[in-house]
């Protein structure tokens, strides 16, 4: 049975060969933090590795890829909801991960790491909140039909460490709940997200199967 490592090599080779992904500026919605939504729940906050898992869909995650050097390559494997991190060829860390629900797909193929923004908020999902209480008034909005009523505004979630590699898709730190259940984009524990985001550059390969 081929493994992802094996998978990868027969991949690099056309990955290596495409053109940068193209889209647009990435901009922020606010900046500030804003009220947590469902989008972005049950993300946690973590500086070092290795640490307790948030819940059991992150107890295979690990990194041992600092004193590794080469080029990067990342590989996601939607039916086995995980992401491995490759450096000069070796295997760096792997982490379990949530994709695109099957309403809003994570699409396979062969990418390259476009834009870097540790500090991103969506400008498609979020809350809108009253602007003089704070007080929330829809924690799942959608900005392209919820709108926001007098003394209101929609507020971005924040999706930390934040890596684009297809248009308006990419890889950040998110909830996991152990199962496939993003807008599309790929979360990743908080921990691994920062590791990931600080070891890949620009034109890092990024094969989704």
């Amino acid at each position: 049975m081929a493994t992802p490592f094996m998978n990868l090599r027969s991949f690099l080779a056309p990955v290596l060969a495409a053109t940068l992904v193209s889209c647009g500026p990435i901009s922020r919605v606010y900046n500030q933090d804003g009220p947590r939504s469902r989008y972005l729940a049950g993300v946690g906050v973590s500086s070092t590795l290795p640490t307790a898992p948030v819940n059991p869909a992150e107890a295979s995650k690990f990194w041992d890829g600092d004193s590794l050097i080469g080029p990067t390559a990342i590989h996601i494997v939607r039916s086995e909801q995980k992401a491995y991190f490759y450096r000069g060829g070796q295997l760096a860390g792997m982490t379990p991960v949530s994709t695109g629900s099957s309403k809003y797909t994570t699409e396979p193929g062969t990418y390259k790491v476009s834009q870097k923004a540790a500090d991103y908020s969506s400008g498609t999902y979020g809350t809108i909140v009253d602007t003089a209480t704070g007080t929330v008034i829809n924690d799942d909005a959608d900005s392209r039909k919820d709108k926001p009523g007098p003394g209101q505004m929609f507020v971005g979630s924040p999706m930390p460490h934040f890596l684009r590699f297809n248009h308006g898709v990419g890889m950040h730190a998110g909830h996991l709940p152990g199962y496939a259940a993003s807008h599309g984009c790929v979360r990743l524990p908080a921990d691994i997200a920062r590791k990931f985001f600080e070891n890949a550059e620009i034109g890092t390969p990024v094969i989704v199967e």
